[in-house]
């Protein structure tokens, strides 16, 4: 019943349904992170296929929304140890340990030095959204052959897909070729703008899944169409005001980014006083000791003349007593001639000791003048150390440095497609300007790409040699089939010319 009172619905009054203005609806910080954690767990649970050198790439915007910039002294080896960035299809694929993995995702972590955590996680999106299966809703059908197919809705158009193969569709109908899409009970019907194509009819399992697809392709196509028109008064606005906000955050950011280089100059001037200050506090230390070695040299040079002062004396007083003892042999000398001889003899012996000791005690006395001379050096030795103690004590202090600054604190309203088969011609006497523009936009981003490319093509080279062959999924060979072919894709499929004068490939 329900079949039948859609087919009866014409498309025309469903787009008559449709309110003459909308209202833009603003998602919060909140929804947009919700938004991009659903997409990397997606990617993440290989729900959507991402190529190995894609996924390291995503991985690095990740990290860059999560951690902020790199920072070599905080983002040691191994601060991604427990995170889950790669799928397991992809780290199983490589023969790589988890270090390599991460070498590789921080050296491109690296490069995303500045940006701030929501152009970061918009970086991450604009990434996402050209993988092939991204935003791609599949649906099991049945063509007029009842050959099993699978129908792709997304926001570029309608897709069938070989059940096999949900990378690259059979043949795609863009939103703008198309010109009405019709059920009745359980079956659609596709009516291409061009009359030469024919028209393509499937059949879908149950009417709930139905009205499941209508809804898409309503949703889907309305969006389209709507981004290809001027925008509203209201809409303008917003977007002016958010060019402001970017704008305002850009220069909160490159301000941020001066108070912290100059927090990081200070801080440079900082320890390089205090090295200064280490050193001179080395050199008055160095100095100290000096001093207190020359006076323990002083105090040891003065004990030791003293000590040969004594002894010197000792000596001029034995010599004095021996010249008394010659004197006193002498006077007694004289009794007999032998007593004489032996006198003289001993009187012999006593005059070379008497000289042997004449000379010592001279020995001693000089020794004792060369000790005196070695103190009056050491004593003018710790006057000088004390006189550049004196002198480092009094160089003039750094003054304080100033305290840092601290820094500043930091949709889509229904389209209604037919329900039968009565027809909706979507032209539009805009659409040749909007679709020069539209182009003039992807020329633009394509641009932007080309060194994003280069980086993954770089990078897909250096990690060929570790695949493991063997543990490619049937997705990675669809995959590389696809770009040996030159990308064959649902972006490329869609591309091709559908009316060039002949009828679209039988499925």
């Amino acid at each position: 019943m329900a079949g039948a009172i859609a087919s009866r619905m014409s498309f025309s009054s469903l787009k008559r349904k449709q309110p003459k203005t909308f209202t833009v609806r603003i998602v919060t910080m909140d929804a947009e992170m919700e938004f991009n954690c659903e997409v990397k767990k997606q990617i993440l649970d290989e729900k959507i296929y991402c190529p190995p050198e894609a996924s390291v790439l995503l991985a690095s915007y990740a990290v860059q929304a999560k951690y902020g910039d790199y920072d070599p002294t905080v983002h040691k080896r191994g601060f991604l140890a427990q995170e889950e960035l790669l799928p397991k299809r992809v780290i199983n694929l490589y023969q790589m340990t988890p270090e390599m993995w991460e070498e590789r995702i921080t050296a491109w972590y690296a490069e995303h030095r500045g940006r701030a955590r929501d152009e970061a996680e918009m970086e991450y999106l604009k990434i996402a959204q050209d993988l092939e299966m991204y935003g791609v809703n599949y649906f099991a059908i049945r063509n007029k052959k009842g050959t099993e197919l699978l129908l792709g809705v997304d926001a570029l158009g309608l897709h069938i897909y070989d059940p096999e193969n949900r990378l690259t569709p059979k043949i795609s109908f863009p939103w703008n070729e198309i010109r009405n899409i019709s059920y009745s009970d359980k079956e659609f019907t596709i009516k291409p703008l061009d009359k030469k194509i024919d028209v393509f009819k499937f059949n879908s399992s149950k009417l709930r899944v139905n009205k499941l697809i209508l809804q898409l392709c309503i949703g889907n196509h309305d969006l389209f169409m709507r981004r290809r028109k001027a925008d509203s008064l209201e809409v303008q606005q917003m977007k002016a005001q958010a060019r402001e906000e970017k704008a305002r955050k850009q220069m909160e950011r490159q301000r941020l980014a001066r108070e912290k280089q100059m927090r990081e100059e200070a801080e440079r001037t900082r320890d390089e006083l205090e090295r200064r200050l280490l050193q001179l506090k080395e050199e008055a230390t160095m100095a100290n000791e000096a001093l207190m070695r020359s006076e323990e040299t002083a105090d040891l040079l003065a004990e030791k003349a003293q000590i040969t002062e004594e002894e010197a004396k000792l000596l001029a007083q034995k010599a004095a007593e021996a010249e008394q003892e010659m004197q006193r042999i002498k006077a007694t000398a004289i009794r007999t001639e032998e007593e004489k001889r032996l006198m003289e003899q001993k009187v012999l012996e006593a005059e070379v000791l008497a000289l042997k000791m004449a000379e010592e005690s001279e020995r001693r006395a000089k020794e004792a003048d060369q000790l005196k001379q070695d103190l009056q050096e050491a004593r003018e030795a710790e006057r000088r150390a004390k006189q550049k103690l004196l002198e480092i004590a009094t160089k003039p202090t750094y003054p304080p440095m100033n305290p840092i600054p601290a820094p500043l604190p930091p949709d889509i309203p229904s389209f209604n497609l037919i329900a039968d088969s009565l027809s909706f011609d979507f032209k539009d006497t805009d659409m040749k300007r909007l679709s020069m523009e539209i182009e003039k936009e992807k020329v633009e981003y394509m641009e932007k790409s080309k060194h994003l490319q280069e980086q993954l093509n770089e990078l897909k080279t250096e990690i060929e040699a570790l695949k493991l062959k063997e543990r490619e999924t049937a997705l990675d060979i669809l995959h590389n089939e696809n770009s040996d072919r030159g990308g064959s894709s649902k972006h490329n499929t869609i591309k091709k010319p559908q009316a060039q004068g002949r009828r679209p490939i039988c499925i």
